[in-house]
């Protein structure tokens, strides 16, 4: 497959996407810590580069499904940050209206379904998007991702038979950041090469190097155009690492520092910038710039948070039921 020829207007998209994702996500470690944000929190600091390339290598009516790590996702997708910070407030004017937190983003103008706390529960459920796009003949893709540790649940068995069998178009995405929670995955499995889960379908599986935009990109693309033909789905196992614990109550001992710093050698940020300075798409004013703007966003979803109103007790009854809508049933 030959390599795709990057522009200078995606390079400089990934590292302000990027860079806004990562500035989020440490904002959000501090607000935890301050007590403004409560109940589970998921960061997604250091693998900004695996939703960055798949978002470049997608159309925006294609659909995205994903865990609890979801709040990068959300901003990738084009959700205002203001919308996110309200939701880790838990206040009405957040994506999801308060009520799910970190763990339950949710945008239906942005095609993003969540925002799972389930462990796995967003396969079968990717699959069953997929499905209904291409039950009512449309041409978007779904891109499913999930953690390793999620690899092992046997719903995503049933969901890889039923999505080879029925040639649905969805990708799934193993973000596979090497821990389940706080166990590696060499200590889950004797095979911790996790693309050969697909290989028992018959499904086209690949490793793809998550800390790099651009071989993430160059593997959605093509997974995707493979899923258009409606040549069915695509597995993906994107090696990939975070910086931080699983959440915001895992110390994260479980790991040595040099192995933390030996990663953080290969910052996907870091690694962006540095192209774009030997490409010289960009100069250090640009740069600083860029720092100034993503401070200014994040600050302002701050204060949009803090001065947004709780929900109010009766909307505990509200979104619960929906009137079905049937669109395919003709009288």
């Amino acid at each position: 497959m030959a390599k795709t020829k990057f522009t200078k207007e995606t390079y400089l998209g990934w590292y302000e996407s990027m860079l806004l994702m990562r500035r989020f996500e440490e904002k959000a470690a501090q607000l935890y810590g301050q007590q403004k944000i409560k109940g589970f929190c998921h960061l997604y600091i250091g693998q900004e580069a695996v939703v960055a390339g798949t978002v470049s290598a997608t159309r925006k009516d294609d659909k995205h499904i994903t865990a609890y790590r979801d709040h990068a996702h959300a901003i990738a997708l084009g959700i205002p940050s203001r919308e996110v910070m309200a939701e880790l407030y838990g206040k009405v004017t957040g994506c999801s209206k308060g009520k799910g937190g970190s763990m339950h983003m949710f945008s239906k103008e942005h095609n993003f379904f969540g925002g799972h706390g389930i462990v796995g529960g967003q396969i079968p459920l990717g699959a069953g998007i997929a499905f209904a796009d291409k039950y009512l003949g449309g041409d978007q893709v779904t891109i499913c991702s999930f953690g390793d540790g999620a690899a092992r649940q046997g719903a995503l068995h049933e969901t890889f038979n039923m999505a080879m069998l029925w040639k649905l178009p969805v990708i799934f995405i193993c973000e596979n950041n090497g821990y389940a929670m706080g166990t590696s995955v060499e200590r889950t499995t004797n095979a911790p090469d996790m693309s050969i889960i697909g290989k028992g379908f018959d499904m086209p599986s690949f490793v793809v190097d998550g800390m790099h935009p651009e071989t993430v990109h160059e593997a959605i693309a093509t997974a995707v155009e493979r899923a258009r033909k409606g040549e069915g789905p695509t597995y993906l196992d994107i090696r990939t690492y975070r910086y931080r614990g699983h959440s915001m109550s895992d110390p994260a001992k479980y790991r040595t520092k040099e192995e933390v710093e030996e990663y953080k050698k290969k910052d996907p940020i870091e690694v962006i910038k540095a192209t774009i300075e030997k490409q010289k798409f960009a100069d250090a004013a640009w740069f600083d710039e860029m720092e100034a703007k993503i401070e200014a966003i994040v600050l302002d979803s701050v204060e949009f948070a803090e001065n947004s109103p709780y929900p109010d007790g009766s909307a505990i009854y509200e979104d619960v039921y929906s009137e079905p809508n049937y669109p395919f049933i003709t009288e």
